[in-house]
């Protein structure tokens, strides 16, 4: 049986991993609002301008997700909990201002991708430098972190 202690370690996680999916499911929600404000139904995929533009920002979101999970929990697991957690929720607002933007207008989702992808690329250097220090630790006896405190 599990401590108290952790049980309460890892309750962070469970709020983080409930965030993600549930940005996902506000997306799918809104494509059905407006598959049916504009009266589009599956499999169709074309229609009205802001249908379409709903339904790219749900489809470009969710192409994007696998990506974003992969490097949050390896930048999580690898460099640091705390941060991988902050550029996890910079992410999501960043992706939800991406959808509201594109919803408005194609040209009002431009600065939210480039700082989404900005983000992105955070997680990966975290991710990157983390598995590279352990590696090193593990595998090759060489703490990176020890030589630069010295």
């Amino acid at each position: 049986m599990p401590s108290l202690d952790l049980q309460l370690k890892h309750c962070h996680q469970l709020g983080g991993n409930s965030a993600v999916p549930a940005s996902e499911a506000y997306f799918f929600l809104q494509v059905i609002h407006a598959r049916r404000t504009f009266g589009i139904s599956p499999p169709n995929i074309s229609g009205p301008p802001e249908f379409e533009r709903i339904f790219r920002a749900q489809v470009n979101s969710s192409e994007y997700f696998p990506i974003f999970v992969a490097l949050l929990w390896q930048a999580g697991l690898f460099f640091h909990q705390g941060l991988a957690a902050a550029l996890g929720l910079l992410y999501l607002y960043s992706r939800y201002c991406y959808f509201m933007g594109y919803r408005a207008s194609s040209s009002d989702r431009l600065a939210p991708i480039y700082f989404s992808t900005g983000v992105l690329w955070v997680l990966l250097a975290a991710a990157t430098l983390g598995l590279v220090h352990f590696f090193l630790s593990h595998y090759v006896g060489l703490n990176v972190l020890r030589l630069l405190a010295a």
